[in-house]
C-alpha cells in the first residue's frame, strides 16, 4: 500500500475532514463514468447557495486505485454501462471508505447488473441494504418523507436507496431507479419541470451535507 494511503487509513478516522471537495470516479470497464457532465457543477452551486457549503466549484476526477482518492471526502460515481474494479482498486476504495471517505453511486440507468458484482469485491463480507424512508438522510436539510424521490422513469420501478454501513456510519450510498444526476443537469438537457429539478437538487444537497458531517 502507498505510504500516504497507509497514513490516512491509520489516522484519518481520528481527524476532522475540513476539506469540502467532490470528485468524479473514473472507473474501468467501458461504462460512461463521464455521464451527466453538468450535474455535479450544478449541484455544487446549489449547495453553496442554499445550504452554505464551501465546495470548490469544479469537481475533480479521480481513479479508484489512486492515492489521490484520499484527498476527497465525497466521491461521486455514475454511468449507464459496465463497471470493473481490479482487486487493488477495490482494496483502495474499501480503505478510503472505512477511513472516513464517502462514495455516492447514482445509477444513470443500465449500471445495476454490473455494479453489484463490483461492490462485492469492495465489501465481500457486507451486503447492500435498503435505507428506510425514516433515515436521517431524507430529512437532513430538506424533507423527503417518502424516501428517495423519482426523477426519471425507466422501468416503472420504485426508487430505492441502498447502503453499506459500518458501525452505523454510511460508507457507500447507491441510488437506484431515481436518476438524481439527470435532475441536476442543465435544464435544457432533459427539459425537466422546475419542480422536478428542485426535488433532485434538494435530495442531492441532503446527501452532500450528510456525507460531510457524518
Amino acid at each position: 500500500m502507498h505510504l500516504k494511503a497507509l497514513f490516512l487509513l491509520l489516522f484519518l478516522p481520528f481527524c476532522s475532514i475540513s476539506s469540502q471537495e467532490i470528485a468524479v470516479l473514473q472507473y474501468g470497464g467501458g461504462g460512461d463514468w463521464y455521464g451527466n457532465p453538468t450535474s455535479l457543477s450544478n449541484l455544487i452551486k446549489f449547495c453553496n447557495q442554499e445550504i452554505q457549503t464551501t465546495i470548490k466549484s469544479k469537481p475533480q476526477t479521480v481513479t479508484p486505485g489512486s492515492v489521490d482518492l484520499f484527498d476527497y471526502p465525497f466521491v461521486h460515481m455514475t454511468g449507464h454501462g459496465n463497471v470493473f474494479f481490479t482487486n487493488e482498486e477495490a482494496q483502495n476504495l474499501r480503505n478510503y471508505m472505512v477511513s472516513g471517505g464517502f462514495v455516492h453511486i447514482d445509477d444513470n440507468y443500465g449500471m445495476d447488473q454490473y455494479l453489484r458484482k463490483e461492490i462485492v469485491k469492495i465489501f465481500p463480507n457486507e451486503e447492500l441494504t435498503e435505507i428506510p424512508g425514516n433515515h436521517a438522510l431524507f430529512t437532513y436539510v430538506f424533507d423527503f418523507p417518502e424516501g428517495l424521490p423519482k426523477i426519471h422513469e425507466h422501468d416503472k420501478s420504485r426508487p430505492q436507496a441502498f447502503g453499506i454501513f459500518e458501525e452505523g456510519r454510511l460508507l457507500l450510498l447507491y441510488t437506484f431507479e431515481s436518476d438524481l444526476g439527470d435532475g441536476w443537469e442543465n435544464s435544457e438537457i432533459h427539459n425537466d419541470p422546475p419542480e422536478v429539478r428542485l426535488k433532485a437538487l434538494r435530495m442531492g444537497a441532503n446527501i452532500v451535507k450528510y456525507a460531510f458531517e457524518n
